[in-house]
C-alpha cells in the first residue's frame, strides 16, 4: 500500500462548553464562575492571513473545528489516508495543577467522541499536563488504551528544556506504550519567547521559532533522553529542516571534545538524532532549486527522517509537493509522503476504509 499521511493537522476546541460533557462538575462550574470561555492558544492571531487557509474559514466557525469540513478539506480533497491530529488548546500555560490534568483529560475524551469515532481516517496526539510530569504519564497510559491516539503532544516553549529528567516520566509512559512525543512550537511556560527576552512582534516570534525547536533537541539527546528509554521516537513538527545540518555538524564537533561530559551519548550525536528524531516538512524552509534540495537531504543524511504534513489550517509556508517532493525520485516521495510515518506511527492499512 503507498500511503498519503499528514502528519500535522490541528483540530480545535469550538468552544469551552464543547469539554463540560467531559468535565467533573467542579471544574466545568468553575469554567462558568470565572467566566472562561477559551483556552484557544493567541499565538495564531485568529484575523491574520497565516492562522487559516481561506477556504477554512467557513462561517463563524473556529477553524479546524468541526470534524466535517477537515475530513472533506484534508482527507477526501486532499487524497491523504491518515490524518494526524495536534489540537494546541493551551491546557500546558494553565498554573494549576488540578485543572490542567482534568481539561488534559477532557480534551482527549473530545478528541475520541468528535474526532477518532467520526471517521476512521482521524488519528490524534495525546494531550498531557506538563505541569505534573507524573500525572501527564497516567494520562499517557490511559488514553493510550485508544488505539486511535497514536503520539504524546508537547509543546516547545517549555519551562524547562524537555530533556531534563523531570519530564522522564513522560518519556517512559510514550515508549512503553510505543508512542512517538511530538514536539509543536507553543507557550508551555512563563519564559520570554526568544533567548534574550520578549519581542515586540509577532513576526520576531514566527522568525525565531525555529531557535526553540533547535535548543529542545539538543537537551533530549545530550541529557541521555534516547539513551534512557531506547525506543523512544521524537517528532519536531512545523520546525524547518534546513538547520538541522549544520546543528547536527556542531553538536558533533563539540561533542568530540566535551564528551567526557555527558558519558551516556556514546556515540555521535547526529546519529542519535538519526535513529530516533523525525521532521515534519510543513514549514518547508528549504531551497528551491532541485540542486539544492538534494545537497540539503543529503547533509541529513537520509529521507527517513523526513515527515509530510500539511499544517492545516495555518497558511505560512510553501507547499511542500512543490518546494521539496517534486525534486525527489518516487522511492524517497513514497517514504515522506507516508511509508516514513506509517513505520512511525505502527499504522495498519486494514484499520482505513479509504
Amino acid at each position: 500500500m503507498t500511503w498519503r499521511i499528514d502528519c500535522d493537522v490541528h483540530n480545535a476546541v469550538p468552544d469551552i462548553s464543547a469539554l463540560f460533557a467531559y468535565l467533573p462538575t467542579r471544574w466545568s462550574d468553575y469554567c462558568v464562575e470565572h467566566g472562561v470561555d477559551s483556552l484557544a492558544p493567541n499565538y495564531y492571531p485568529p484575523n491574520m492571513a497565516f492562522t487559516a487557509k481561506p477556504e477554512a474559514r467557513t462561517g463563524e466557525a473556529e477553524p479546524g473545528s468541526d470534524a466535517a469540513v477537515v475530513g472533506k478539506q484534508v482527507l477526501d480533497e486532499g487524497e491523504i489516508d491518515i490524518a494526524i491530529l495536534n489540537c494546541l488548546y493551551a491546557i500546558q500555560p494553565i498554573h494549576n495543577e488540578d485543572w490542567a490534568v482534568a481539561m488534559a483529560r477532557a480534551v482527549n475524551d473530545w478528541q475520541a467522541a468528535h474526532w477518532l469515532e467520526v471517521d476512521n481516517r482521524f488519528r490524534a496526539s495525546i494531550v498531557v499536563p506538563t505541569q505534573s510530569p507524573e500525572r501527564a504519564a497516567e494520562e499517557i497510559h490511559r488514553a493510550a488504551e485508544n488505539r486511535g491516539f497514536v503520539q504524546v503532544l508537547l509543546l516547545a516553549f517549555s519551562e524547562m528544556p524537555l530533556g531534563r529528567r523531570c519530564y522522564w516520566p513522560i518519556f517512559q509512559a510514550a515508549a512503553e506504550n510505543g508512542l512517538p512525543v511530538g514536539v509543536h512550537p507553543g507557550i508551555a511556560g512563563a519564559n520570554p519567547l526568544l533567548p534574550t527576552g520578549w519581542p515586540s512582534y509577532c513576526i520576531e516570534d514566527y522568525a525565531a521559532a525555529s531557535g526553540a525547536m533547535q535548543s529542545q533537541l539538543v537537551s533530549l539527546v545530550c541529557e541521555g533522553a534516547f539513551q534512557k528509554y531506547a525506543t523512544l521516537k521524537v517528532v519536531m513538527l512545523e520546525s524547518g529542516v534546513s538547520w538541522l545540518p549544520s546543528l547536527m555538524w556542531r553538536l558533533d564537533k563539540n561533542w568530540k571534545g566535551l564528551r567526557r561530559e555527558i558519558p551516556w551519548v556514546n556515540e555521535p550525536p547526529s546519529t542519535v538524532i538519526r535513529d530516533h528524531v523525525r521532521f515534519t516538512v510543513a514549514p518547508f524552509d528549504g531551497p528551491e532549486r532541485a540542486d539544492e534540495v538534494l545537497r540539503l537531504v543529503d547533509q541529513m543524511g537520509s529521507t527517513e527522517l523526513l515527515l509530510y504534513a500539511s499544517d492545516y489550517p495555518h497558511w505560512h509556508h510553501r507547499d511542500a509537493e512543490t518546494s521539496l517532493l517534486r525534486h525527489l525520485s518516487s522511492e524517497e516521495r513514497a517514504k515522506v509522503t507516508g511509508g516514513n510515518a506509517a513505520e512511525l506511527y505502527r499504522l495498519d492499512a486494514d484499520q482505513v476504509v479509504r
